[in-house]
């Protein structure tokens, strides 16, 4: 029996959509990881596609459908062919494709060597129309101290834990990791899982010695990556979650920025 399809029947109201599709499915993925090749992990995920003005609605259960062919295999080096598929079996003129998802990488603390897994929060934003756009992200926990509390204080110095954000494209590939240890040479000391005592000390005193506004950091991550010939294009954002402050203290580099 011949069933309707409303979705490609004729919409008059003239709108044009840009994106409409699936969002906040959580599926498992693959992610190049520089020590073990690959690592295996759970994305969240959304899938859109834009929609012309003629058509009322796109078929949604075509996005889980062709999300279910890569089962396995939903890897950056396979996104591209993931998007075209949506692009011709929605007959669309662009698609989208968004990746959320945590990253493990092993970390030794910095004198007892005690070794621990460390958690990453990573997204994959990939689109094609006529060209193919992608764009990686890390967020990077780290230790900031204030400079201004060592200098003006008798004793200690305030500090905390800041998160940096940093969304590049790139011509080579560049290795999430790489972006990790970036990020960390560029604050008052890294972040770990797991720390002993002698570890606590050396971590403590490392700040100390090296106290970074929120400025210092994005600056000091802007100097690296323009640096990088891989990179064409990055944003670096910093949030330090203040310890006697009620607000957080922020800052944003975009490079080339929009005037550029």
């Amino acid at each position: 029996m011949s069933m309707p399809d409303l979705q490609k029947s004729p919409d008059a109201r003239r709108v044009a959509i840009d994106k409409v599709g699936v969002k906040g499915l959580r599926y498992p993925v693959v992610v190049q990881d520089r020590q073990r090749q690959w690592q295996h992990t759970v994305a969240r995920v959304n899938m859109y596609v834009d929609l012309p003005e003629h058509f009322k609605g796109t078929h949604m259960s075509r996005f889980i459908e062709i999300l279910n062919r890569y089962h396995g295999a939903v890897s950056v080096d396979r996104l591209e062919e993931v998007l075209a598929e949506m692009k011709s079996r929605l007959e669309s003129g662009r698609a989208h494709l968004e990746l959320d998802f945590p990253y493990f990488v092993e970390k030794a603390a910095p004198v007892s060597g005690a070794r621990a897994l460390m958690e990453y929060q990573c997204r994959m934003a990939a689109s094609l129309a006529d060209d193919f756009d992608f764009v990686l992200e890390v967020n990077v926990p780290v230790t900031s101290l204030c400079p201004c509390s060592r200098e003006i204080s008798e004793a200690g110095a305030h500090n905390q834990r800041s998160n940096v954000c940093v969304t590049v494209r790139y011509r080579e590939h560049v290795w999430i990791e790489e972006l990790i240890e970036l990020v960390e040479q560029c604050a008052s000391a890294p972040v770990y899982a797991l720390l002993k005592r002698e570890d606590e000390k050396a971590v403590t005193e490392q700040a100390y010695a090296n106290p970074m506004f929120v400025e210092d950091i994005v600056r000091e991550a802007t100097v690296r990556l323009r640096a990088d010939q891989r990179v064409t294009w990055f944003q670096v954002e910093c949030e330090n979650f203040e310890s006697i402050h009620n607000h957080s203290a922020y800052a944003q580099v975009c490079w080339p920025d929009a005037g550029a």
